[in-house]
């Protein structure tokens, strides 16, 4: 169980730390961080999910599988920027 609850908070501690840092790369006004953060984690956890049923051992961090759920939360940050910016273009006159 220690293990488990370990992964869980680095796992927090990473996705977190992924939407914040891409939000200060590709700055925008301060409602995206939340949008980044968000999708950071929802990326994270679906990647690492997929990396378990995968068996995917390549980088694991104890319980963590590390390289497909960083990969998964990079997929969602990327998709979450594309679709804002694809907002923001269908409102311009």
């Amino acid at each position: 169980m220690v293990g488990i609850a370990s992964a869980l908070v680095l796992g927090f501690l990473l996705a977190t730390a992924y939407g914040a840092g891409f939000h200060l790369l590709l700055g925008g006004p301060a409602r995206h961080i939340l949008l980044y953060v968000l999708a950071a984690w929802l990326g994270f956890a679906i990647g690492h999910f997929l990396g378990d049923m995968l068996n995917i051992e390549l980088l694991k961090l104890g319980a963590l599988h590390l390289l497909s759920a960083s990969i998964g939360s990079w997929i969602a940050l990327i998709t979450s920027w594309w679709l804002v910016a694809n907002e923001a273009r269908q409102e311009e006159p």
